[in-house]
């Protein structure tokens, strides 16, 4: 498979910054003292605060300030660790991935890895279009060997371009014993960082987690 698009990856530039937060709790400590004059202008002559009292205020003040500022620099730490995962993952770039997710066609047959339930007796490919409509169901091999969907319907005319949805039903004596999607082949165009994970973008915008390819080889020349 050769590549259609050009090639890149996506880095988010962590947005949190030290400035910010300061201006953030210099703002909040004002607010603070303000609070504080207001407690002291208006309390009781007769019954006036404790100086530990104060002091029991300003600590929980400070405390809870730091417990902000920790947080808000572990955030921005986050969004650096995941910058520098896309970074060093940038080598699957034009790599053939495996893994349970759908697949775009655009002609080509579509390479799927089926791994049916090891005590089925019988197992169907359901094939579904990017509506969720099912197009196409057939019966394939108890076999975990890859086979390839032609992407043509009974008469051999090509379905429309575009992602469709595979998914593998095992049966036992008429019984569905496993049904879950299929694990296709794919190629990676780009790598991004979205919500905190690396995800993997294939053609058709079909993205993927890192996390649940289940395979890695070089492009077939």
């Amino acid at each position: 498979m050769e590549p259609d698009t050009i090639n890149s990856v996506s880095v988010t530039t962590p947005t949190t910054s030290t400035s910010s937060v300061n201006s953030t709790i210099t703002s909040d400590f004002d607010t603070f003292l303000q609070l504080l004059s207001t407690q002291l202008k208006y309390q009781d002559p007769l019954d006036p605060l404790e100086s530990t009292d104060f002091a029991v205020q300003l600590a929980t003040f400070s405390g809870v300030e730091q417990q902000v500022l920790s947080n808000e620099l572990l955030v921005a730490l986050g969004d650096t660790l995941a910058a520098s995962s896309v970074a060093d993952m940038a080598n699957w770039i034009g790599t053939v991935i495996r893994a349970p997710m759908p697949a775009y066609y655009d002609g080509d047959p579509v390479t799927i890895a089926p791994n049916p339930a090891a005590i089925s007796d019988k197992v169907e490919l359901v094939v579904s279009n990017e509506d969720g409509e099912e197009i196409e169901r057939s019966e394939i091999p108890v076999s975990a060997d890859p086979i390839d969907w032609s992407g043509t319907d009974e008469y051999g005319i090509p379905y429309e371009d575009g992602v469709y949805f595979f998914e593998v039903v095992s049966y036992s004596e008429g019984e569905i014993i496993l049904q879950e999607p299929a694990q296709v082949y794919g190629e990676v165009q780009e790598v991004v960082s979205e919500g905190g994970q690396i995800l993997l973008v294939l053609d058709g915008d079909v993205a993927v987690a890192s996390s649940q390819v289940s395979a890695l080889s070089a492009v077939s020349q």
